[in-house]
C-alpha cells in the first residue's frame, strides 16, 4: 500500500474511533478479518466477506481470492466511508461494483493487478473526496471515469504503465479542469514518450481524430464523370454514363435515405455531363464522342431539361472533359478535344446559348482541362499526352500561354485545391509516379510524387473539414490520402475496397441532410457512393 494510502487510513481511523463508543459488529466478523469498533482489516480470504455489519466504516481487504470486482459487490454495507484494496489479483472491475456506497470518501485501490476498469466503475460515489488507483498494471483509463465525481479532491494515478497515445487525451484535458490535485507519474509508452510526465504531455499535439469512407449505395451502370450541382437548394449529382447513353440526374430521397434517379437525358457516347445553374435556369452541357455534343436546358423548377443547342460541331470532334468557368462575370465552357483534327475550345454564353470564343491548343489531342485563379486572374491548365502541361492565363479578353509544367510529361489529367493561401496541382500519369505540385508565385514547383501505376484520375476534393486527395487505380486499391497541415503533404489515409473499384475515373463529394458522401464513378463497373464517418480515436 501507498505511503499517502497508509497516511490517510490511519487519520480516518484515528477519526472514527475518537469519541465513539465502542460495540460488536452485529454480524459475524470472518476468520480471515481482524474486526475493532466500525473497522475491519481482511488478508486471505478466499472472497468478499458478506457477513459484516450494514454499519461498519471502513473496510480493507488484503490478498482476497477474487479475481474481479463484480457490480453490486458492496451493496450491503452502505455506511463505508473508507475502502482499501491492496495486494489482491483481481484484474477488472465492472460497471457499479461501488453501486450504493453514497457515503464513500476514500477509495483506495493499490498494488493490485488491475488491467482494466469499466467506464461506469465508479458511478454513484457522489461523496467520494480521495482516490487512488496507484501502482496497476492500467495502461489507460476509459473516457468519463470520474463523471459525476465532483468531490474529488485527490487522485493519484501514479505507478501504471500509461500508454500516452490517444487513450490518454481525454484525461489529460480533464486534468486542468479538475479543483483536485492529481498524481499522474509517467509514459510506459510509446517509444518516443516512454519515462515523459504525463502532466508535461501538451494534448494539442495529439492527432486523434479521424475519418473513414465506408460503402453506402450502389448506382448499377458504369460511368466516367460525376458532378454535383445545387438547384432550388437541393443537392444533386449528375453522372455520365456512356455505355447507358444518358447523363443521369440523382438527387436525395428523404424518405428512404437514399440517392434517387430524377432526370435522364439521351446522350449516346457521352463522356461528360457539366452542370450550370443560372437563377432558376439549369444547364447541362453533355460532351459526346459521336453525334456532337448538346446542350441541354430546363427554364424553370417542375419543367424537364430539353435539347437546346448543337455545340460547335466543327471544333468538338472528340471531347474528352468538359469545366465551368467565369471570365468577366459570364459563365463559360471549356472543352478539352483529344483528335487531332479538332481543337479545345472556350464557349461563353452569348444571348440565348454559349458559341465559341477562342480555340487553343490545336493540334495537341488535350485529354484535360482544369480551371482556376492564380494570383487574382483566371487560369486555364491544359494536359494532353503530346506535350506537358501548358498554363494559360486570361488576358485582353483571351487566354494567352504562361508558361509549361516542368517535370510533368506523360500527364493524362489535372486536378487542383487550395490549402492554407497555397494552390496544389495533382497531376494524373497512367505510368510512373502521379505528382503534387505547389505554385510559389512565378511556376509550379513538385512538392511530391506517389506511385501511380495504372491511374486515370488523381481527385483532390475538401470533405468537411479535411483535404483528401484520391488516387484511382486500375490494377489495385483505389488509396485515399489526407493532406496533413504540419507537414504540407498528403498522407495515406485509406483504401477503398474491398471489393475494390473497377476502372475509377472520377471522384466527387456531397452534402446531404447532415452527412457527407463520396461518389465513385467507375468506367468499367457500378458507381459507388460511400458515406464519411469521423471516428474520435481517443473515445
Amino acid at each position: 500500500m501507498g505511503g499517502a494510502g497508509i497516511l490517510l487510513l490511519l487519520l480516518l481511523l484515528a477519526e472514527v474511533g475518537a469519541g465513539a463508543a465502542w460495540r460488536p459488529p452485529k454480524g459475524k466478523c470472518p476468520l480471515s478479518c481482524s474486526c475493532s469498533k466500525d473497522s475491519a482489516l481482511c488478508e486471505g480470504s478466499p472472497d468478499l466477506p458478506e457477513s459484516f455489519s450494514p454499519t461498519l466504516l471502513s473496510l480493507s481487504l488484503v490478498r482476497i481470492g477474487v479475481t474481479q470486482l463484480k457490480a453490486g459487490s458492496f451493496r450491503r454495507l452502505p455506511s463505508l466511508h473508507l475502502l482499501l484494496f491492496t495486494f489482491n489479483s483481481f484484474s477488472v472491475i465492472e460497471d457499479d461494483a461501488f453501486a450504493g456506497l453514497s457515503h464513500l470518501q476514500y477509495l483506495f485501490i493499490e498494488d493490485n493487478e488491475i488491467g482494466s476498469i469499466s467506464k461506469n466503475a465508479l458511478r454513484g460515489l457522489r461523496s467520494l473526496t480521495h482516490l487512488s488507483l496507484a501502482n496497476n498494471h492500467l495502461e489507460a483509463l476509459p473516457r468519463f471515469l470520474f463523471r459525476g465525481l465532483e468531490t474529488l479532491t485527490h487522485v493519484d494515478l501514479r505507478g501504471n504503465p500509461f500508454q500516452c497515445d490517444c487513450r490518454v487525451l481525454w484525461l489529460l484535458q480533464w486534468i486542468p479542469s479538475v479543483n483536485a490535485s492529481v498524481g499522474t507519474g509517467a509514459c510506459a509508452g510509446p517509444t518516443a514518450l516512454a519515462h515523459m510526465q504525463l502532466r508535461l504531455l501538451n494534448p494539442k499535439t495529439f492527432k486523434c481524430r479521424t475519418i473513414e469512407l465506408s460503402r453506402f449505395q450502389t448506382v448499377g451502370e458504369s460511368a466516367l464523370g460525376v458532378e454535383p450541382f445545387s438547384y432550388q437548394g437541393e443537392p444533386h449529382m449528375v453522372l455520365a454514363q456512356p455505355f447507358a447513353g444518358r447523363c443521369l440526374i440523382l438527387s436525395w430521397d428523404y424518405g428512404l435515405q437514399r440517392f434517387r434517379l430524377e432526370e435522364e437525358l439521351s446522350a449516346p457516347s457521352v463522356v461528360s455531363c457539366k452542370p450550370l445553374v443560372l437563377g432558376l435556369r439549369l444547364f447541362v452541357l453533355a460532351a459526346r464522342l459521336w453525334g456532337g455534343s448538346q446542350l441541354w436546358a430546363r427554364p424553370g423548377p417542375g419543367l424537364r431539361l430539353a435539347p437546346t443547342q448543337a455545340l460547335a460541331p466543327k471544333r468538338l470532334l472528340r471531347p474528352n472533359d468538359a469545366e465551368l468557368l467565369w471570365l468577366d462575370g459570364q459563365p463559360c465552357f471549356v472543352v478539352a478535344d483529344a483528335s487531332k483534327a479538332g481543337s479545345t475550345t472556350l464557349l461563353c454564353r452569348d444571348g440565348p446559348g454559349f458559341y465559341p470564343r477562342q480555340s487553343l491548343h490545336a493540334w495537341h489531342r488535350d485529354t484535360d482541362a482544369e480551371a482556376f485563379e492564380l494570383d487574382g486572374r483566371p487560369h486555364l491548365l491544359l494536359a494532353s499526352a503530346s506535350q506537358r502541361p501548358v498554363l494559360f492565363h486570361w488576358f485582353g479578353g483571351r487566354f494567352e500561354r504562361r508558361t509549361d509544367i516542368p517535370e510533368a510529361e506523360d500527364v493524362y489529367a489535372t486536378r487542383h485545391f487550395q490549402a492554407s493561401g497555397d494552390v496544389f496541382l495533382c497531376l494524373t500519369r497512367y505510368i510512373g509516379d502521379s505528382l503534387v505540385m505547389r505554385w510559389d508565385g512565378s511556376m509550379f514547383r513538385l512538392l511530391q510524387q506517389l506511385p501511380s501505376r495504372g491511374a486515370h484520375v488523381f481527385q483532390p476534393l475538401l470533405i468537411a473539414r479535411d483535404q483528401l486527395a484520391i488516387l484511382g487505380s486500375d490494377f489495385a486499391f483505389s488509396q485515399v490520402f489526407r493532406l496533413e497541415p504540419d507537414k504540407g503533404l498528403l498522407e495515406p489515409l485509406q483504401e477503398l475496397g474491398p471489393p475494390a473499384l473497377v476502372a475509377p475515373r472520377a471522384f466527387a463529394h456531397i452534402a446531404m441532410a447532415g452527412r457527407h458522401f463520396l461518389f465513385a464513378a467507375c468506367f468499367k463497373g457500378p458507381t459507388q457512393i460511400y458515406q464519411l464517418h469521423e471516428l474520435d480515436l481517443s473515445a
